[in-house]
């Protein structure tokens, strides 16, 4: 391989996260990978080019361990929807640290929790608490073998860790291949897809386990014509919505589309940040919550249904949901000039919701869209603004927020653009492509 040349532009070379890199040092003699997740993991940033630790969260802001200050567009992959350190929910849960977290036997938080969910979810009429998506979809999973009396399952998006969904995938290490045999993946908006699987195995599908939305916006049609064929082979439609929920609406996807599954699964921002998930769906497949097993000592855990409520009651008192949308939509607005600006239009699309968009970057030119998203990261990082391609909102992002990304932006694009012009990039790149964990779904 030719020898890496020296890259021009406004980036020089800086040790602004020289304690990042000292303490990712010492995390990695204890902890594999030195993180608890792996989109939060040096494996997913710029190489020596981004903050790995952080110290504290305010509004839509964080800071490193360096002092560094980086308006937020991860939110934590997405759990904070109303901004770090919300004043009404951090009151809730310093009223409950006084009364305990977790006690001998429920709370009336639990009923309180879900009363109010019930109330604005479509599907629900009954509901039960986990701590992560993975507990909820797996729990759905479960029920929906329970009340079909079927093994099979397929799924469409990503739906946590466990067995029965992570041996459908390249991760699949330490799956039993009995377990990995009965889970079958379609591509999303797909429906040919979806009625060969049901053609192929349709007496022996239990569910159809699916994120509403993600990156990619449904088909006119899409999910109506999925919720058909799963009633008309008796399977369960199973919303995967711990990324949508709350976030696209209180009620979910399932509001914003008009379509009502089954069984949906619900989290992240269910308590801007409390570790909190739940299963909610149809009340006679509910009821089977007390035949199958489904049990965990911090389910009713006080603190996190604490912040749901408030999360709850301040969405429906203020209008959180208007300012993600119209927010998110700006953000994205800004991004597509300064796209057209920079002559990147076969380089980068808007995709995913307003709430939610991502900057995808695609295979220019004889250069891969990995090498250019990777460029993207470390640039807007070194400007700023901390992200992996979302543009996630929040209630406190606001304007000075939105001009802090859209100048970053501007700088960064200015950068890939005179990259791709003079070729040869990934081996003039000063940071090493980042290379996918697995990969999920197409965009």
């Amino acid at each position: 391989m030719p020898a890496k040349t020296a890259v021009s532009g406004p980036y020089p070379a800086n040790n602004k996260w020289s304690r990042s890199q000292q303490l990712l040092e010492r995390a990695l003699r204890t902890i594999p990978i030195g993180s608890q997740t792996f989109s939060k993991s040096h494996l997913q940033m710029p190489k020596d080019n981004a903050p790995l630790f952080m110290e504290r969260g305010k509004g839509a802001r964080v800071w490193d361990v360096d002092g560094n200050e980086y308006v937020d567009c991860m939110m934590a992959l997405a759990p904070i929807i109303l901004g770090y350190c919300d004043p009404d929910v951090d009151e809730a849960i310093r009223a409950q640290l006084d009364r305990g977290i977790c006690l001998s036997m429920p709370t009336t938080l639990e009923m309180e929790c879900a009363e109010r969910m019930v109330d604005l979810i479509p599907c629900a009429d009954m509901v039960r608490f986990g701590k992560n998506g993975s507990d909820a979809t797996s729990a759905c999973v479960r029920l929906a073998r329970a009340y079909t009396k079927r093994d099979k399952v397929i799924v469409c998006g990503y739906h946590g860790w466990h067995d029965w969904y992570i041996g459908s995938t390249t991760r699949k290490l330490g799956v039993p291949k009995a377990v990995c045999d009965l889970t079958f993946s379609v591509p999303y908006n797909d429906i040919e897809a979806l009625k060969k699987a049901f053609e192929l195995f349709g007496a022996d599908i239990a569910a159809v386990t699916m994120e509403p939305m993600n990156a990619v916006k449904p088909n006119p049609g899409y999910l109506e014509e999925v919720r058909e064929i799963t009633k008309k082979y008796g399977a369960l439609l199973v919303f995967d919505e711990v990324v949508t929920g709350f976030r696209y609406d209180l009620g979910g996807a399932q509001t914003r589309f008009g379509v009502t599954p089954d069984l949906a699964a619900f989290g992240k921002a269910m308590g801007n940040g409390m570790p909190l998930s739940a299963v909610t769906g149809r009340g006679d497949i509910m009821k089977m919550m007390e035949d199958i097993f489904f049990s965990g000592t911090f389910g009713g855990e006080a603190l996190s249904l604490a912040a749901c409520i408030a999360v709850i009651d301040k969405m429906k008192r203020e209008p959180v949901i208007e300012h993600l949308k119209t927010m998110g939509q700006s953000v994205q607005d800004g991004l597509a000039v300064l796209i057209k600006k920079h002559n990147l239009d076969e380089v980068f699309s808007i995709i995913g919701q307003d709430c939610l968009g991502y900057l995808a970057a695609k295979d220019y030119n004889g250069t891969r869209g990995l090498a250019i998203r990777t460029m993207l990261l470390q640039k807007m990082i070194d400007q700023g603004v901390l992200t992996i391609g979302a543009m996630t909102m929040s209630y406190a992002f606001r304007d000075a927020e939105k001009q802090k990304v859209l100048d970053a932006a501007d700088k960064t694009f200015a950068y890939i653009r005179e990259m791709l012009d003079k070729g040869d990039v990934e081996n003039r790149m000063d940071v090493p492509v980042i290379e996918p964990i697995f990969t999920v779904r197409k965009i």
